[in-house]
């Protein structure tokens, strides 16, 4: 008897002390707050009206003048106006501008009136595009009706303001008599101007 009770003292005992044993602490994990990503600034699209100033430099091209004088070298300046949309990654809009050229000598002062249409590819703050429409040319020598074509780029300096540079042919056919009276003077127009426009 003597024997169990002691073996029974003893199992007591012993689960007493794993009971009661050694525990390890417990560590808390430091807590890492989530890192917010930054994301860049949104450019913005090119949607909307938009409107500027122009300036820059060309020479005209009688081709088979006869007697009269070439049209030289001139200044264009003046002002655009415009409205585009984009299509995922396509960019087309239409645009009014208006130039005062001034012959360099041989011709009057004269005024250019062009209605074109924009296609644009949106490259983020870069818009590469072609351009092609119609121009009226006014001078005290003559007028007359004839087509425009080109490209340019457009940067997006800011949200809403942009700069860019433009090369135009502007090409119109019977604009001059020659000295006989005989129509068949075309003149070629090469314009490159620098832009700067606000979009609304």
């Amino acid at each position: 008897m003597k024997a169990i009770g002691y073996a029974t003292l003893v199992s007591l005992i012993a689960g007493g002390a794993y009971a009661g044993g050694y525990v390890a602490p417990v560590v808390e994990q430091p807590v890492i707050a989530p890192v917010e990503m930054i994301a860049p600034a949104p450019v913005g699209n090119w949607d909307g009206f938009y409107a500027g100033l122009q300036y820059g430099k060309g020479s005209g091209d009688l081709g088979d003048r006869g007697a009269l004088p070439d049209f030289g070298d001139f200044d264009a300046y003046g002002l655009h106006a415009g409205y585009q949309r984009g299509f995922n990654k396509f960019v087309l809009g239409g645009e009014l501008d208006y130039n005062k050229v001034s012959p360099d000598e041989n011709y009057s002062d004269g005024d250019m009136t062009r209605l074109r249409l924009r296609a644009g590819y949106d490259a983020g703050k870069f818009l590469p595009y072609v351009t092609l429409g119609a121009a009226k040319l006014d001078t005290d020598e003559f007028s007359d009706t004839g087509m425009t074509y080109g490209l340019g780029v457009d940067y997006k300096v800011a949200e809403h303001f942009t700069v860019g540079a433009e090369y135009t042919r502007n090409a119109f056919k019977d604009v001059l008599q020659d000295s006989a009276g005989v129509d068949g003077n075309d003149l070629d127009m090469d314009l490159v101007q620098v832009r700067a426009s606000y979009k609304f």
